[in-house]
């Protein structure tokens, strides 16, 4: 099989793996030089983010698709009628050299089926890093898949080269894993987050100590995980409490929500039909309130029903269930209050902070400070605006916020 045919078959057999995000590292670049490629911006290379912070400039593919496990929602699992291949570690280094020439990456993410035993795959994944690096002094991005079982020199190797480690957690509830990926130990993938977090950690604490010698790097863009979405029946507090869970214990850099995709020859305990995208669009909101708006999952989610609404944005919905907290005065609200107002950003309210220092703000502000005039405006009190005592009454009100169709956004 010529190495087009496989580039075709496990790039597409990578596409189902959202974690892949070139976000946090350090920078490094080949202006002396010494090396090929760069992880920051410069002549002829560009970032380029998908509306949900996925990155698209990376090369992404399988070193192969074969695969011991049987992972039932795995269009790779070992009893899949899909076609097979597998690159050697070179073919994997001039490709993504060839791609780094020609502009069209700025990096490489890496991942791989379970051939043969999970440090023998781990050995392979890490031989590509370490020939980029080493032989060819590769400077660009470089995201590789940890195998949960493989042996702590390997992953330490793996930091050694990678910029992001990730891992996939794959669905939240160790019960399901059981059930739909019965290889896989929801133990051995947490003892591996928290060996990640403990060498992560380590880095950190030596790259402060005055030493005359650089530290050994370890994953500087830290660690991610996937979760997919409908595969089983978990809701998205379930889900939601799990990612905070994660962050919490593991400092993780990104939770990622995979909508489940059908996939050829389906087993029966998968559902028939995948969830709306819309609802992996939501989760990634309500992860965006927690890990910078100061919201609990508790707040977000609506405790009798266990999901998110898909018609209109978590904080918007949390914001019309707590009508009685508003209208918030934007001249005397704390920064936790104004993160709390639909269509106040992070950026918006510091600009916001800023300028009530100097002078007083006014509807035809809010422009300039880049927030949405009409989703804001029935929630706060500016100096030359009140909203009407009963507009917060409305039930209406909901409705003048819904999306239509090609929308969609981060709307806070």
């Amino acid at each position: 099989m010529d190495v087009q045919r496989k580039l075709e078959i496990l790039a597409d057999a990578a596409k189902y793996d959202a974690s892949c995000a070139s976000s946090g590292t350090e920078r490094r670049d080949s202006s002396d030089g010494k090396g090929m490629g760069s992880t920051a911006p410069g002549m002829g290379i560009c970032h380029s983010y998908a509306p949900d912070g996925r990155c698209i400039s990376l090369l992404k593919v399988l070193l192969t698709n074969a695969c011991n496990y049987d992972c039932l929602y795995c269009v790779n699992r070992t009893s899949s009628n899909v076609p097979r291949a597998r690159f050697t570690t070179d073919e994997v280094v001039k490709l993504t050299l060839d791609f780094y020439r020609r502009n069209y990456i700025e990096g490489l993410f890496l991942s791989s089926g379970i051939i043969r035993s999970a440090d023998y795959t781990m050995e392979q994944v890490v031989g590509v890093a370490r020939k980029l690096r080493e032989e060819h002094h590769f400077r660009g991005y470089i995201h590789l898949k940890t195998i949960p079982e493989a042996d702590d020199a390997l992953i330490a190797q793996a930091g050694k080269y990678a910029d992001r480690l990730s891992i996939n957690i794959e669905v939240p509830e160790e019960t399901s894993l059981a059930k739909l990926a019965p290889e896989k130990d929801v133990r051995a993938i947490r003892r591996t987050m928290g060996r990640l977090r403990l060498k992560l950690d380590e880095a950190q604490e030596n790259s402060k100590t005055p030493t005359r010698t650089k530290p050994p790097r370890f994953a500087p863009a830290g660690q991610s995980t996937q979760m997919i979405v409908g595969a089983d029946a978990a809701n998205d507090q379930t889900i939601l409490d799990t990612s905070a869970n994660l962050y919490g214990s593991y400092k993780l850099k990104r939770v990622y929500y995979s909508a489940f995709s059908p996939i050829p020859d389906a087993s029966r305990a998968l559902p028939l039909a995948a969830p709306p995208l819309v609802r992996e669009h939501r989760l990634y909101q309500a992860d965006w309130l927690i890990r910078f708006y100061g919201f609990d999952v508790g707040e977000i989610v609506d405790q009798a029903e266990g999901m998110l609404p898909l018609d209109i944005d978590p904080k918007l919905a949390w914001a019309l269930r707590h009508r009685d907290r508003f209208p918030l005065d934007i001249a005397r609200a704390s920064r936790e209050e104004l993160l709390r107002v639909p269509g106040f950003g992070t950026k918006a309210v510091d600009r916001i902070i800023a300028t009530r220092r100097v002078t007083s703000i006014r509807v035809a502000d809010l422009a300039r400070l880049h927030i949405p005039r009409n989703k804001a405006l029935p929630f706060v009190v500016l100096s030359d605006h009140r909203p009407p005592p009963h507009l917060l009454d409305d039930a209406r009100l909901a409705e003048r916020f819904k999306p239509k169709a090609k929308q969609l956004g981060f709307g806070f």
